[in-house]
């Protein structure tokens, strides 16, 4: 199997159990955050939805500067729309990754801040840690369900809410 169809298997993969995990999100909890350092859900699960289309600026750009580029977070307010948000960033990661070249993912992709450099990695090394980084905030939001008392779906396997004890 090719770099790139490893990629696009595990991508597809990741985004069943990303759409099961953002349809969990409840439309009345948006506003709702675990400790005044965390994220609101909101924030949390429109960045989760928004990690497919990292492919997408990985693949046609050479950096990301957040001094030039200041992130900010579009209006989600209900579930709905944040699944549509999730699929339209997942289409537009995968159409960008399945015409994407073995040399194309070669090159180097800068993430920084002004002058600060953060990390400098190969574009597939940036790929990967999208990929990683949907985990990770999955894994958050994960508890932030379970603080609610919103049954979790299975990742990896069936979840203690799926599980017959």
């Amino acid at each position: 199997m090719s770099p790139i169809q490893t990629l696009l298997k595990e991508m597809n993969q990741e985004a069943e159990t990303t759409r099961k995990m953002l349809a969990r999100v409840p439309d009345d909890r948006y506003d709702w955050q675990p400790h005044e350092k965390s994220m609101s859900i909101r924030r949390l699960a429109t960045h989760i939805a928004e990690l497919p289309s990292w492919v997408s600026m990985t693949l046609t750009t050479s950096e990301l500067d957040f001094a030039q580029n200041p992130y900010s977070v579009p209006a989600i307010n209900n579930t709905k729309d944040l699944l549509t948000y999730f699929e339209q960033s997942l289409a537009d990661g995968r159409s960008h990754l399945e015409k994407a070249t073995e040399e194309d993912l070669e090159a180097d992709w800068t993430l920084r801040n002004g002058n600060q450099v953060y990390s400098v990695n190969s574009k597939a090394e940036v790929i990967r840690m999208s990929y990683c980084q949907i985990v990770h905030h999955r894994a958050q939001l994960g508890v932030y369900l379970r603080l609610l008392n919103v049954p979790i779906p299975g990742s990896y396997g069936p979840s203690a809410d799926e599980m017959d004890f």
